[in-house]
């Protein structure tokens, strides 16, 4: 079973390169968070360092007052043959071994500092340790920073809670065994490690106690009632440590021989003598290293089915990313073009009513543009004043004489003029919508997505086209109504003059220049005005989507094929200046994908070697 413990260190490692570790904010799915782990925890001053370097055997870890851990930990331990000499390699160093472990101290100040500054900051980016050597079982430990209460100096006030929200990240994770360090000569109830634990772990499953420094309990006490589980039951039995004392730690007094006297301390304690076998750091390594390897060797289906998961997301959404763009010119035209026909088809649809939208033209047609027409103030300028005063100053010195057609056509002229104001309205509402849609089928058209220059180009380009299509479309519609006035059907008046007739015969004659008369000349005019109006309701739309929505269905962007065709090779790169962060998004994925089929790989080989 020990090749699954190496496995996991293979993966953490990876996963490191990639970005993907504990406590990370991974805009990713992690694979770290998904493997077996043992965090360390533990208060300032609680032995959590020296509870470490026994269980290595080696005095390398940084020592002093405050926060002296500020970076996640991995310390991933190997197990090597006799004889062998202990070396150390760091994951950031990869082509350097540390056999001076003075020097493998100093590396870790060094790289904490490069990442958080040399002002007591934290960082949830781990530092990766592999420590070589016969004296040591296969075994991974996350030595994360110490609880504390208090800010120090140079420190900012909410170190206390970054530092918890750091440890907590890692410990709740329930892939993650716990090990709770607390000192034994304080009461247990007020031990950080133990509740942080009880919170995020209330049943105890996943937590290993850790009684240190049993040695300084005062005279005449012990810890059995911890130890036994009678005063804090866990699902794992209690260990107890003793570590170097401060006097053995200035006087450099060999880890082995600290190992030795820790034995001979339970060995020969009347308290715990009877439990020696089950006391100190080289038992809690040993069944440390066999319950991970348990734990991981349950884990491995879920973790096989969650990593082909995320392969299959990963390689869909690299698919939706596109592939990097092409160097060569007529590589990045085919390209350019390919995204252009997609937004104009998406365009299409929007008109076609197979997406949203299109929909909208037509209520302008049925709806808004025969409403305009009924709202205007036809019956204001038809009113008796209004058309005594027209007719009459239409004769001038010399009165009609039979009929005033002057005033009829002045009359009907001033009417239809009222007719260009809905005429307007229409064609830039259609160009609103048409525009709206253009935005709209851009936003749509995922290819697009990666390409925010080309994006803007091909709204300015469609744009400058619909502008174009609506002065047309303006023209037209205009023409529509001043080609009313400029010939008014004959056919109407015949019929009113034969009604005329008709009724002059059946009664008697009316004065021409009398109220009636020019209420019967405002009644003709408006009957007439009424036909027209519904000539140019559907006149109107006609000439709009003639213009305006036929056009840019058939060369929207027509003009800008044109500068394409002539564009050079530095032109088409600028169009293809992919969003930096859909760049980096294809990246990581990528990246993520190769970890994923690795770790999937080394997974399978290791089970089929078992």
């Amino acid at each position: 079973m020990e090749s699954l413990i190496l496995l996991v260190n293979t993966i953490q490692r990876a996963c490191t390169t990639v970005g993907d570790y504990g406590g990370g904010n991974n805009a990713l799915s992690s694979l770290w968070e998904a493997l077996p782990s043992v965090a360390v925890v533990g208060g300032q001053s609680s032995g959590k360092s020296s509870v470490l370097e026994s269980i290595v055997g080696r005095d390398f870890l940084p020592r002093g007052s405050g926060i002296v851990t500020r970076r996640p930990l991995v310390l991933q331990l190997h197990k090597t043959e006799n004889g062998t000499e202990d070396y150390a390699e760091f994951l950031h160093l990869t082509k350097k071994k540390f056999t001076n472990f003075s020097l493998v101290r100093k590396e870790i100040e060094d790289e904490t500092d490069r990442i958080t500054g040399k002002n007591k900051q934290i960082s949830p980016i781990p530092i990766h340790l592999s420590i070589y050597s016969p004296n040591v079982v296969n075994l991974t430990l996350i030595d994360l920073p110490g609880l504390t209460k208090v800010a120090v100096e140079g420190q900012p006030e909410t170190i206390v809670e970054d530092i918890e929200s750091m440890v907590r990240s890692y410990v709740e994770k329930p892939n993650c065994l716990i090990l709770a360090i607390s000192p034994a000569n304080q009461d247990i109830a007020t031990s950080d490690a133990m509740k942080l634990a009880k919170e995020v772990d209330p049943t105890g499953d996943r937590t290993f106690g850790v009684l240190t420094k049993l040695d300084l309990m005062d005279k005449g006490t012990n810890a059995l009632d911890v130890i036994e589980g009678r005063s804090y039951r866990l699902q794992y039995p209690w260990v107890g440590i003793v570590n170097r004392s401060q006097a053995d730690i200035n006087k450099n007094v060999d880890m082995m021989v600290a190992r030795r006297k820790e034995r001979e301390y339970f060995e020969t304690s009347p308290d715990y003598g009877h439990l020696a076998t089950r006391m100190g750091s080289e038992y809690l390594a040993k069944l440390l290293s066999k319950l991970l390897e348990s734990v991981i060797r349950s884990r491995i289906p879920s973790i096989l089915s969650l990593i082909n998961n995320n392969i299959e997301e990963l390689e869909r959404e690299l698919d939706q990313l596109g592939r990097p763009v092409a160097i060569d010119a007529g590589a990045q035209l085919y390209t350019i073009l390919g995204m252009c026909r997609a937004f104009e088809k998406i365009f299409k649809e929007h008109l076609d009513g197979g997406r949203p939208g299109g929909a909208r033209i037509y209520g302008i047609f049925d709806y808004n543009l025969p409403t305009a027409i009924k709202k205007l103030p036809f019956d204001r300028h038809l009113s008796l004043q209004s058309v005594k005063k027209i007719v009459s100053e239409s004769d001038g010195y010399q009165p009609h004489l039979i009929a005033p057609e002057l005033g009829y056509r002045r009359l009907i002229e001033g009417s239809l003029n009222h007719f260009r104001g809905p005429a307007e309205a229409s064609v830039n509402a259609v160009h609103f919508i048409l525009k709206e849609l253009v935005r709209k089928a851009i936003a749509e058209t995922e290819e697009l997505k990666r390409f925010p220059s080309l994006q803007i180009e091909l709204v300015a380009a469609a744009n400058s086209s619909l502008d174009k299509f609506r002065e047309e479309s303006m023209k037209s519609v205009l023409r529509l109504v001043d080609m009313e006035s400029s010939y008014l059907t004959v056919d109407f008046f015949r019929k009113l003059h034969i009604e005329s007739q008709n009724v002059s015969l059946s009664s008697p004659t009316t004065d021409q220049y009398g109220e009636g008369q020019f209420r019967k000349i405002a009644s003709n005019v408006a009957s007439y005005i009424k036909m027209v109006a519904e000539t140019l309701v559907n006149t109107i739309p006609k000439a709009v989507v003639h213009c305006q929505v036929r056009q840019a269905k058939l060369s929207l962007l027509n003009y800008f094929y044109a500068q394409m065709s002539q564009s050079q090779g530095k032109r088409l790169g600028q169009l293809l200046d992919e969003n930096p962060a859909l760049m980096e998004r294809r990246v990581q994925c990528a990246k993520r994908l190769e970890l994923y089929k690795k770790a999937r790989d080394e997974i399978d080989a290791a089970v089929w070697v078992r």
